[in-house]
Parts: structure tokens; C-alpha cells; sequence
């Protein structure tokens, strides 16, 4: 993977203790500041947020459309992920969103404005003023 510069902006690296990544492999990372940290021996959980993210972006927006390179897909992924950490409500908050800009839209007033995000993909919803 090319980081280019962006190697230095990271502080960890978290992977499991899978037997193809090797020594050698460890000892690349710390060069660039990053330390490598391996997840917990028979911990099937230990990555479970990492795995429920990569889940809900697969299923809500790149199994829903055709990508065709690697810019337009870190283009759909950056807007993916300002609204899963900003306007997208999640289950484990009372399907309150992380980081609201406005209020929640209350879905029981007749004046709702719908947003569409990724080209009408996915929707958020507010109050109209």
C-alpha cells in the first residue's frame, strides 16, 4: 500500500495474528512511527467494530454501485463516512446520529426536507425552517 506521506500520521497499527503477516513485515511499520499492535490471542471480538463498519459501508454503498477506479472510490467512501460519523442515526445511540449539526428531524411534522447523499443512494432527512 502507498501511503506516501501520510505514513507518519499514524500512531498504531492493529492487526491479527495471522500467520502471513511475518517479522519482516512487523518490522516496516515502526519504521515510520507507527507501532504495530496484534490483537488478543482467540479474541474473534477484538476487531468487531473494524468488521461491523466495513459490513454497513459493503452493504449500503459499494455493493449498490459500480466503481470504476480507485479515485471515484475514495471519493464515495470520504462522503460515506461523513455521514456514518455525522448524520447517520446509529442503533447502539437511541438512533441518534454521533455528531448532529441540527436537531434530529422529527418525522411526524409534515415539512421534511429529504437530502440525498452519494447521489440519492442514501437519504438524510431534516425539518424544513
Amino acid at each position: 500500500m502507498d501511503l506516501g506521506e501520510r505514513s507518519g500520521q499514524f500512531k498504531f497499527f492493529i492487526r491479527d495474528r495471522d500467520s502471513k503477516f511475518t517479522a519482516e513485515f512487523d518490522q516496516i511499520l515502526p519504521g515510520s512511527g507507527a507501532r504495530v499492535i496484534k490483537t488478543p490471542v482467540r479474541s474473534p471480538r477484538a476487531n468487531a467494530y473494524a468488521e461491523r463498519f466495513v459490513l454497513t459501508a459493503r452493504t449500503e454503498v459499494t455493493d449498490q454501485m459500480l466503481i470504476f477506479g480507485q479515485r471515484q472510490l475514495r471519493t464515495i467512501l470520504t462522503q460515506y463516512e461523513a455521514h456514518y460519523n455525522g448524520r447517520r442515526p446509529h442503533r447502539s445511540r437511541q438512533f441518534r446520529p454521533p455528531w448532529p449539526d441540527h436537531p434530529v428531524a422529527d418525522l411526524s411534522h409534515a415539512r421534511i426536507r429529504r437530502r440525498p447523499v452519494l447521489g440519492g443512494l442514501l437519504s438524510e432527512y431534516e425539518r424544513v425552517a
